[in-house]
C-alpha cells in the first residue's frame, strides 16, 4: 500500500538496444516475474505498465519495449520523445551490441528530453563465461556520461527490481526538486509583484 500523502507519478520508460540483448525478457520479469528462453522478437514496440510504491512516491510506469531490428529504428523517436526514463540494453556477450548501445546513447543526448533519466544495462550477466564486454567497460561509459548502471540478468532475475527501483528513486526527486524549484520562482514572483503593488 502506497503511504499516506503520497504523490503519484506516471512516468514513460522506453526500452532501447539491439535485437536479442534481452529487452522484452527484462520487461517481463519486472512487470509479471516471467521469464521465457526463447522470446519472440517484438515487432515495432510492446507495452507495459507497473506500478512501484516508494516512501516519498508512487510511480506508474509505462513501459515501452522497442524493437531492436534495424529497420524498426527509426521508429524509435516516436517512443522516447516525452519520455522521463530510458533504458539502453546491451549484451554482455556481444561486443557489437555494446557500440549500438553508445550510439542510442549519442542519440538520446542530441534528441532526447533534456531532463530524461538514463540507465544503461548490461544483460545477460548469466553468461559471464561468455562475456565480450567487461563489466569495467560499461560502468566507465556510464560514469562518464552521467548514466546509472546495472549488470542485470533477466533470466536469474539479478539487479532487475534494484535497476527500476533506482530510476523509480530518481524520477520522483527530479519532480521534488522541479516541484520545489516552481515553488520558489512563484515566491519570488509574489514579491516583486508586493513590491511593485506598494512602491511609491
Amino acid at each position: 500500500m502506497a503511504p499516506t500523502g503520497n504523490k503519484n507519478i506516471q512516468s514513460k520508460l522506453v526500452l532501447l538496444g539491439d535485437m536479442g540483448t534481452g529487452k522484452t525478457s527484462l520487461a517481463l520479469r519486472f512487470v509479471k516475474g516471467q521469464f521465457h528462453d526463447f522470446e519472440e522478437s517484438t515487432i515495432g514496440a510492446a507495452f507495459f505498465t507497473q506500478v512501484l510504491s516508494l516512501n516519498e512516491a508512487t510511480i506508474k510506469f509505462d513501459i515501452w519495449d522497442t524493437a531492436g531490428q534495424e529497420r524498426y529504428h527509426s521508429l524509435a523517436p516516436m517512443y522516447y520523445r516525452g519520455a522521463a526514463a530510458a533504458v539502453i540494453v546491451y549484451d554482455i556477450t556481444n561486443a557489437d551490441s555494446f557500440e549500438r548501445a553508445k550510439k542510442w546513447v549519442q542519440q538520446l543526448q542530441r534528441h532526447g528530453n533534456s531532463n530524461m533519466i538514463v540507465a544503461l544495462v548490461a544483460n545477460k550477466a548469466d553468461l559471464s563465461s561468455d562475456r565480450t564486454v567487461e563489466n569495467e567497460e560499461g560502468e566507465h561509459y556510464a560514469r562518464e556520461n552521467g548514466l546509472l548502471f546495472f549488470e542485470t540478468s533477466a533470466k536469474t532475475a539479478q539487479n532487475v527490481n534494484e535497476l527500476f527501483y533506482e530510476i523509480a528513486k530518481s524520477l520522483a526527486k527530479a519532480v521534488h526538486i522541479r516541484q520545489a524549484g516552481m515553488k520558489l520562482q512563484s515566491r519570488s514572483a509574489e514579491q516583486r509583484r508586493g513590491l511593485f503593488c506598494c512602491s511609491g
